[in-house]
């Protein structure tokens, strides 16, 4: 983390007048593996990052929120007893969505001054957003003197996403956000909601996240048209097989398979990435469990191979980016992680090789696309909380 704590209560005095009530926080995280299983009821494979949203704030006696996003250098205002959208600050609709969601709970809430300041980066798929959302969370329930337990907490920040927002997101981003543990990723059933920390702890070999520096692309309408290709794959499957079943996360490949003929091309391209990433991700829990590298990145290449050829959520970028990795000395896997079309990739690499792995693929990288890239290594770290 490069947040400052001291600096961020010190610009919370310089704006607000006065001193903070308390520090909350939130990471961001990146997805080992299963990718855009979340929203099929599948399996994912994701550990928090040090990377984080920090909110600085103090109640106030009224029902407003009064914010400044230190990032930007943007202040704007909320009326929590009317929780609207805003159209010139959308950055805040993430805390008023938190806000009102904690409302229709009939949760004791109140409002706020509050500085936002985040080292996750936006836009790149080491979701910034479901961040701020859960540092929100915490916020709320600090000043409010309440706690939202369990798996109830991210489901709250997943309707933030769908129904304020309007995005058909999965609960993945929140899940790790909010359940995180330091040294563990986390294997999460996305239809029942149990999970298991999973340990990271390879004898010798480290994550390392790479930024294409192509801000992401899959936009609310790409994001929605997959949504909507997986639902025309489980309605022909059910149809034609008069099986009952509501997502991928019903039907296998042996399914898909007779079902060839009856789905359109891109329907069954699409529901062969859900059913094999599943396979992929429980085979993954397994092999990190058992501190088996090897197996672990042969894995996540043909993750991300399917998410170029069937799910088609990669782009010119990414596919450099993993290409030149797997050529690299000490690679053991790359993929793309994220929603996709743009943002990082998630390298499993010899922890010796490290160093020159991250010069070489930023070298190569810029030469082949003439864009400037980021590395960095993260372990996995704590979900969101209270900083005493």
């Amino acid at each position: 983390m490069s947040i400052r704590i001291g600096d961020a209560k010190e610009t919370f005095v310089r704006h607000f007048g006065g001193a903070p009530e308390l520090v909350v926080r939130a990471p961001g995280r990146v997805n080992i593996i299963g990718e855009h299983t979340d929203y099929n009821h599948g399996f994912v494979l994701p550990m928090a990052i040090e990377h984080e949203t920090v909110i600085v704030a103090r109640r106030r006696a009224d029902m407003r929120l009064h914010a400044f996003a230190a990032n930007l250098e943007r202040r704007a205002e909320a009326d929590l007893e009317r929780r609207v959208r805003n159209v010139d600050e959308p950055w805040l609709d993430y805390v008023v969505g938190v806000a009102n969601e904690v409302a229709k709970l009939a949760l004791p809430l109140v409002g706020a001054d509050l500085l936002i300041v985040g080292d996750v980066p936006i836009g790149c798929g080491l979701s910034s957003s479901a961040s701020l959302e859960m540092a929100a969370l915490a916020m709320f329930e600090a000043l409010g003197g309440f706690q939202v337990e369990g798996a109830e907490a991210p489901r709250l920040g997943q309707r933030v996403e769908n129904e304020f927002l309007g995005l058909s997101t999965g609960i993945m981003d929140q899940f790790i956000s909010r359940m995180g543990r330091r040294g563990h990723a986390l294997f999460l059933d996305c239809r029942s909601f149990a999970y298991e920390l999973v340990p990271v702890a390879f004898a010798s070999a480290t994550f390392v996240i790479a930024n294409t520096g192509v801000a992401r692309g899959l936009t609310s309408s790409k994001y929605n048209e997959r949504v909507a290709q997986c639902r025309e794959a489980v309605e022909g499957m059910g149809k034609a097989l008069g099986k009952a079943g509501t997502h991928l996360r019903d039907f296998d490949m042996d399914d898909l398979l007779e079902c060839k003929t009856t789905l359109s091309d891109t329907a069954f391209r699409r529901a062969r990435h859900i059913i094999s990433e599943n396979a992929r991700t429980q085979t993954a829990r397994m092999a990190m469990r058992a501190g088996d590298a090897d197996t672990l990145g042969d894995l996540m290449n043909a993750s991300d191979e399917s998410l170029r050829v069937d799910y088609e959520v990669t782009c010119p970028e990414l596919d450099a980016m993993t290409s030149i990795a797997r050529g690299l000395s000490g690679c053991r896997g790359a993929r793309m992680t994220g929603a996709g079309f743009g943002g990082c990739t998630i390298n499993l690499v010899a922890t010796d090789a490290v160093s020159a792995f991250c010069e070489e693929l930023l070298s190569n990288y810029k030469r082949q696309t003439g864009l400037t890239g980021a590395t960095f290594v993260s372990s996995p770290a704590d979900g969101a909380g209270r900083i005493e």
